[in-house]
């Protein structure tokens, strides 16, 4: 028996032709709106730290020390640890030259606090950007990377700029509650301040959220992203990553310009859809709600510290020469962003 193969018609090849075109031009579109960044990622040596360098880090190993060996645990379990945090913060912000807000609200009869300084700006002084970070930690961690380290690094940035003249508005802020029960509620800090900020009219025009800094690796498969994610960035742990959502893309990709310009250190950036995990897991979060644009800056916690949200969520962890190196880059950026020279 003879059998005849039907061989694809001229009008079928058509369709797939064109069905191929449409999905290469989705991938395309997909990366330029999600995954391209300016600039490239650095991948040399690091360079040495000068003496001055190396003492603002000593400084900020102090502070994540306090945070997370002298207090530890601090959260609405820990409660009186929690308000001993925000005392340490509130007097080291006033050390400053600071005069501290505090946004005070309560939950069932105790009352939790943020923390905001406040730089005027000059010929730009109704646009706002915020840096933030929160001091309260998960559960019965000591909370040294999660989230000791930005909670140090915007006291440590706040330090730098007091007493500058920027262009723009700068506020910094310490956030309480971000972690569960409160996380993603009515009641997370971060949501309190941003729907504040949005009912004076606030014209916040950027917002960053320093969270979980310090935990770096160059070995092989030290970060765990899910698909399709593992495909398109680096499965080594050494990089801060920039993440921002759809919304967020065009602050997010000024923000990657001016890191991969000034900053000799290892990042990668995207802005991906709020219901991809990990993409909303932070104060950033807030500001989304409130139609803000905001970033989350990140070691990316759980997909690559494997003591997050643990009770191994020590200061022996961090390496305080990359948490340095991070910070004082951000500050780099943030120079830029308001308009303020060196």
């Amino acid at each position: 028996m003879t059998v005849k193969l039907k061989l694809i018609d001229r009008a079928s090849l058509q369709r797939l032709a064109i069905l191929a075109v449409i999905i290469i031009s989705l991938l395309i579109f997909g990366w330029s709106l999600m995954v391209w960044m300016p600039g490239e990622s650095y991948t040399q040596a690091l360079p040495p730290l000068t003496a001055a360098q190396i003492a603002l880090k000593g400084r900020l190993k102090s502070d994540v020390e306090t945070l997370a060996v002298k207090i530890g645990r601090r959260n609405q379990s820990n409660y009186q640890n929690l308000i001993a945090a925000k005392d340490f913060l509130d007097r080291e912000l006033t050390q400053a030259g600071y005069t501290v807000r505090e946004q005070q609200y309560t939950i069932d009869g105790k009352t939790f606090s943020n923390l905001e300084v406040e730089i005027l700006g000059s010929s730009r002084a109704a646009e706002i950007l915020v840096i933030g970070g929160h001091y309260d930690s998960a559960f019965t961690s000591p909370g040294a990377n999660d989230n000791g380290t930005g909670a140090a690094a915007v006291l440590a940035l706040a330090r730098e700029f007091a007493g500058t003249k920027p262009l723009r508005t700068l506020r910094f802020v310490e956030f309480t509650n971000e972690e569960p029960p409160y996380f993603w509620t009515k009641d997370m800090g971060s949501l309190i301040y941003a729907q504040a900020a949005k009912a004076r009219g606030d014209k916040i025009v950027g917002m960053f959220s320093l969270e979980t800094l310090g935990y770096f690796s160059n070995a092989a498969n030290s970060q765990k992203y899910p698909p399709p994610l593992s495909l398109l960035y680096p499965n080594r742990g050494n990089f801060i990553g920039f993440v921002g959502n759809i919304d967020s893309r065009e602050l997010l990709r000024n923000t990657m310009r001016s890191f991969r310009a000034q900053v000799k250190f290892p990042s990668e950036g995207v802005a991906l859809p709020n219901v991809i995990p990990g993409v909303g897991w932070s104060d950033h979060w807030s500001f989304w709600q409130q139609g803000y644009q905001a970033l989350m800056i990140t070691d990316t916690a759980p997909f690559r510290y494997p003591d997050y949200h643990t009770d191994r969520d020590t200061a022996d962890k961090i390496d305080f020469d990359k948490l340095f190196r991070v910070t004082n880059g951000i500050n780099k950026v943030i120079r830029d962003f308001v308009g303020l020279a060196g």
